[in-house]
């Protein structure tokens, strides 16, 4: 971070009220002892005391997240307001993706219990105060570019994957989707925002059956347009293969149970109907 300060503060404590006023929740370890003129051990020992009085966190080597007072409680601020700070000081691309991404384009399912974020890079899972910050890994986000999004935050701003990528990925990483009804439901949440041209041009950034399930699913909420848009686009490729509708019940294959029905359409093969969450 190139942050200049110009805070003429004798203290760490000071000197972070200061970066608050100026509406910054972030700094480095070499800033700071520039801006206090102190060197390294005695830095470390006023950060040290501020964290054990749970004012600061230290979220990576030489990075810092101030706790204000109003998020004292929850023992950090909201990860969207350093997110992009963090991700920059480890030098990796990323985006907030997932189920949370899908809450903050409207949807209007259960409570995101964990902050998801997609980055290059596979990186362990963060607990920060009362929040989990959950990694999943992308090594191509480039080819994903078109469907990242700028977002504005309190304190800046954040990468966002758009309706149509949070969609796609949602599919791509079962793992933290909440199960097929759970994604069926964001599906009727946000298909009305949805534009079927970009999830056509995304759609060639994932497996063949990830467009399948998606358009199935679209179906399945209502938006036959939309569905229709990206059937047409898999007329000019190979034929379709048969999938599962959700791998996760045919994992175990002696477990799995029976057939219900295959979606010709689709290609899909349906072992139980996915259902709307209320």
């Amino acid at each position: 971070m190139n942050y200049e300060s110009s805070y003429p503060s004798h203290s760490l404590a000071s000197y972070i009220t200061g970066l608050q006023a100026g509406g910054r929740l972030v700094f480095s370890n070499d800033e700071a002892q520039a801006a206090l003129g102190v060197n390294r051990g005695a830095f470390l020992d006023a950060a040290e005391k501020l964290q054990k009085r749970h004012r600061l966190l230290n979220l990576r080597q030489g990075f810092y997240v101030i706790v204000p007072p109003q998020h004292l409680n929850l023992g950090s601020p909201p990860p969207a307001s350093f997110i992009d700070d963090l991700m920059r000081h480890v030098g990796r691309p990323y985006y907030v993706g997932l189920l949370k991404a899908a809450e903050l384009h409207g949807a209007a399912h259960h409570a995101v219990m964990e902050f998801q974020v997609v980055a290059d890079k596979q990186m362990r899972p963060m607990k920060v105060g009362r929040s989990k910050i959950a990694f999943y890994f992308r090594k191509d986000i480039a080819v994903v570019a078109a469907g990242i999004e700028d977002r504005k935050t309190d304190s800046g701003k954040m990468k966002l994957s758009s309706v149509e990528l949070t969609l796609l990925d949602l599919l791509r990483y079962p793992q933290a989707n909440g199960g097929i009804d759970n994604v069926l439901t964001i599906f009727a949440d946000l298909g009305s925002k949805l534009d079927a041209d970009k999830l056509v041009l995304l759609r060639g950034a994932f497996e063949r059956a990830i467009g399948q399930r998606a358009g199935y699913l679209l179906e399945r909420a209502g938006f036959h347009d939309q569905a229709e848009r990206l059937h047409r686009s898999f007329e000019h490729g190979p034929r379709l293969q048969w999938a599962e509708l959700d791998p996760a019940l045919a994992a175990v294959p002696d477990l799995a149970p029976e057939i219900l029905t295959r979606d010709k359409r689709w290609r899909l093969i349906i072992r139980r109907a996915p259902e709307r969450e209320e």
